[in-house]
């Protein structure tokens, strides 16, 4: 069916949480904030609106759940795959890879970017662009710069993901790898 991570119980097929918040991450991507809506992602799913509410009590505490999941899993989680790097360059250069890797698209960061007035996005949203400019900043200092200089270059390295992946969307016939470029660039000291 949609997820192989169901649970078939004789005939029917039970959700979890994390089917739930996977169905409304793609949804996300795919229609933006609008398309996180019960009763089209449980059509979407093959199940009843009272699956999705078994696990959520609103479709807020769903969003919640699904913007929460993508902090973990696009901030977090890349933080923790590049520490496993040796030195602050190859730990940019696995971090630019990642996220200016053209076949992500970044069409989730996008919805959400879009749908940032939202109550339950914004402080999401926040918590995320702070927690990855203060880690590239950290980076750079570890690689000689100053506190200020390393925010700079920092800031420049979220606007130019941030700019990829908007373009990803938007323009994609227009947009051309930049990996290479933006590392000489931004660690020039």
């Amino acid at each position: 069916m949609f997820l192989d991570r169901t649970v078939a119980y004789g005939s029917v097929v039970r959700r979890n949480r994390d089917d739930w918040t996977e169905i409304a991450l793609r949804a996300l991507a795919e229609g933006g904030l609008g398309a996180v809506a019960i009763e089209p992602l449980a059509a979407r799913a093959g199940a009843t609106k009272g699956s999705v509410y078994h696990h959520f009590p609103s479709r807020e505490a769903l969003l919640r759940a699904t913007v929460e999941r993508w902090e973990r899993e696009h901030t977090e989680n890349v933080i923790e795959l590049v520490e496993s790097e040796g030195t602050p360059q190859d730990k940019l250069k696995t971090l630019f890879t990642m996220v200016l890797d053209s076949t992500r698209k970044g069409s989730v960061e996008m919805a959400l970017q879009a749908g940032a007035g939202n109550e339950v996005i914004a402080p999401v949203l926040e918590r995320v662009a702070k927690k990855r400019i203060g880690y590239v900043t950290e980076l750079f200092m570890q690689l000689g710069f100053d506190r200020d200089h390393a925010r700079k270059r920092a800031l420049i390295a979220f606007s130019i993901y941030l700019g990829q992946a908007q373009m990803w969307v938007s323009l994609p016939g227009l947009v051309e790898p930049v990996l290479d470029e933006a590392v000489q660039v931004l660690t020039a000291q």
